[in-house]
């Protein structure tokens, strides 16, 4: 190997401590996703559809810590990300948003160059499907860039990387902003360790959150804690508000299973923009 290629080789790692059934787990990140994505977009912001998508994304940091740690090529990873980021992003632009009328939602959209084509009116159009609100593959591809320069060290990239991701994802708002980078940093740092895992995941996820209102229901079931002991309801509002599910994913994370999926890349990535396709054929089904 040449000293150019090795520079970009994996180095040595102790055996990863979670799950390894990537496959698997991405397969149900992303079923958990489209529950998500057609809660907010088709069912009206269903609070209990909402809440099972939160599982999806610890599952995808914790898939992207075990393919950093096993890809040959980290450029050619980062590569992968951005290319599928920017072939869904006009999917999950028109996917994502609420407005139901997805004809009007277009020409609202491409309205700065009804009058004539200009370069700032085609920014605008530009800044607006793939800048204002970018898909979790911008947070993915930061997360990534991040422990690049962590286990590199190269000019103190150990120190500038995490800083500039955690920047970049803030300014571009990335899906899950600064906290989405650093949930992938934190899990790399104790990726060896089970206990290590499930301290970052409950300590994250209860920090994440605590600015989020109680549950007030499960399914249709209300929940009211004030017949509870103090000591117990406590600790219970505290696990029972949006973003703090997203512990559920935590035993998927920590217990291996037995088998995995194993598919071409081209299809594993392909299914995020295909999820896409079919909340836009449902939006165009229901609301025209």
């Amino acid at each position: 190997m040449s000293e150019r290629s090795s520079r970009f080789a994996p180095s040595p790692h102790p055996e990863l401590a979670g799950n390894l059934s990537t496959g698997l787990l991405k397969l149900i990140a992303l079923v958990s996703m489209f529950i998500d994505h057609a809660g907010k977009v088709i069912f009206g912001n269903a609070p209990d559809m909402r809440l099972l998508g939160r599982i999806a994304f610890p599952l995808y940091a914790w898939c992207m810590v075990v393919g950093f740690c096993r890809t040959r090529s980290v450029p050619k990873y980062l590569g992968r990300i951005l290319q599928a980021g920017l072939v869904s992003q006009p999917l999950y632009y028109l996917a994502l948003n609420t407005q139901g009328h997805l004809g009007l939602l277009i020409r609202e959209t491409v309205s700065p160059l009804s009058v004539g084509f200009s370069f700032p009116a085609l920014w605008e159009v530009l800044y607006t499907v793939f800048l204002k609100k970018p898909n979790i593959f911008l947070t993915l591809f930061l997360g990534l860039f991040a422990l690049w320069g962590i286990r590199e060290k190269k000019a103190l990239s150990q120190i500038w990387c995490p800083a500039v991701a955690i920047a970049l994802a803030t300014v571009l708002n990335a899906d899950y902003g600064w906290k989405g980078v650093t949930l992938l940093i934190l899990l790399y740092a104790v990726r060896n360790t089970r206990p290590g895992i499930a301290a970052v995941m409950v300590s994250f996820f209860l920090f994440w959150g605590a600015g989020y209102e109680l549950t007030r229901s499960l399914f249709g079931i209300p929940i009211d804690l004030t017949a509870v002991p103090a000591w117990l309801s406590a600790p219970l509002k505290a696990f029972m508000r949006l973003e703090t599910y997203g512990l559920l994913s935590l035993p998927l994370i920590l217990i291996r299973f037995p088998h995995d999926l194993h598919m071409p890349k081209w299809i594993s990535y392909s299914l995020y923009p295909a999820h896409l396709v079919i909340i836009l054929v449902l939006k165009l089904i229901i609301f025209g």
